[in-house]
């Protein structure tokens, strides 16, 4: 496997740090993670929870100045948990989404989160039955993680930027799935998730997010997120409805039931990032910068109210389904972790930082960074 170096690059938007707090862990961290949380002043009785992931060289809260999420919460009421990634983990503070003792099930990073989920869920009353996870990128592919991983968990996600779940377990791998896309057939997406749980209930709803002039993770990857899900849904491969919004393609499928099951968000023009509409008004918030781009829709707005979270959106599910989780009680047990907790001081740990690379190795090693293959 080759060597790769540390990013030359500082995290993105360090300096902001005002609208999140520290969440000291109670429970396991096999993965090493350090975490933040909103809980806004007017926080809802039994409120939804939302699992934001951040991309790579970037910080939970310079990843929620620039999408806004924290004042979507505070103007609605629910909570925010933001997993961030360290430096001992990743250089570059990418979620390892690929690295197999991260990725399982009861184990590493992936079993950090879900501590994290359970913590708040006991300590700020969340509605278990409304728990959701977003991210960007190497956080996309992530958020496809846990979705595979504890889809129990979850009413429903959004990979923005992101990769199927399954298809790497090493840097060639992972790049190659970052160029081409896993060229698996429906059957076998699906397979891949199904066989990360063993779940048999409900699948999480899915929205997902994609520029068609991305250079770092094709967008054919965003289509393969989609027949993974559809699949598990049991969905045919058309959707059922096709539409514009604010000038870029959506399509839609949709349930027996009526309910809105899976969203696909093309956005012509758009390279890697999170599409936002900054500004002040409706369906606005956020600020534009290095990967989080001004292209005149807020995913975090439609994302939010394709959950149903926001005052007066549709209902997240129809009245008759039955919920996820009832209690934090039936959330599932701590387990022991199965892969031994990585040492903590190794976390802050300095490492020397080389000079900037230019040319083709250079831009190797952006595409590397950006989805959280150099370590």
């Amino acid at each position: 496997m080759p060597k790769f170096r540390t990013s030359p690059y500082a995290p993105q938007s360090s300096r902001h740090t005002g609208r999140l707090s520290p969440l000291a862990l109670s429970g396991v961290n096999p993965g090493a993670l350090a975490a933040h949380i909103h809980v806004p002043a007017n926080r809802a009785e039994r409120p939804a929870l939302v699992v934001v992931l951040h991309g790579c060289t970037q910080t939970a809260a310079g990843y929620d100045h620039g999408a806004g999420w924290s004042t979507l919460a505070d103007a609605h009421g629910f909570v925010l948990l933001f997993p961030e990634q360290q430096r001992g983990n990743n250089a570059n503070l990418c979620f390892n989404w690929f690295e197999p003792g991260d990725i399982a099930r009861g184990k590493g990073e992936v079993e950090s989160i879900r501590e994290m989920i359970v913590q708040v869920v006991a300590e700020q009353d969340v509605d278990p039955a409304r728990i959701f996870i977003t991210g960007l990128s190497a956080g996309g592919a992530m958020a496809n993680v846990m979705l595979a991983a504890h889809p129990e968990l979850f009413a429903a996600g959004a990979i923005i930027a992101g990769l199927p779940y399954g298809f790497a377990s090493s840097v060639p791998e992972a790049l190659d799935r970052m160029r081409s896309g896993p060229g698996a057939t429906d059957a076998v997406l699906a397979a891949r998730v199904r066989d990360a749980s063993g779940h048999r209930g409900t699948w999480p709803r899915l929205s997902i997010w994609h520029g068609d002039a991305d250079r770092t993770v094709n967008a054919v990857n965003a289509d393969a997120i989609v027949r993974q899900w559809t699949a598990l849904h049991g969905l045919p491969p058309a959707p059922t409805r096709k539409e514009t919004v604010a000038g870029h393609p959506r399509r839609v499928w949709v349930g027996n039931d009526g309910t809105e099951l899976i969203e696909d968000h093309l956005i012509a023009g758009m390279g890697h990032g999170t599409p936002l509409a900054p500004g002040e008004g409706e369906d606005r918030c956020g600020v534009a910068g290095a990967y989080m781009l001004d292209v005149g829709i807020s995913s975090s707005h439609a994302i939010a109210r394709f959950w149903g979270i926001l005052d007066g959106a549709p209902a997240a599910r129809t009245a008759e389904a039955e919920p996820r989780v009832a209690s934090a009680e039936r959330l599932p047990a701590r387990a022991t972790a199965t892969v031994p907790p990585r040492r903590m001081e190794v976390i802050g740990r300095k490492r020397p930082v080389p000079s900037p690379v230019t040319g083709v190795q250079g831009i190797i090693e952006d595409a590397l960074r950006s989805a959280g293959l150099m370590k």
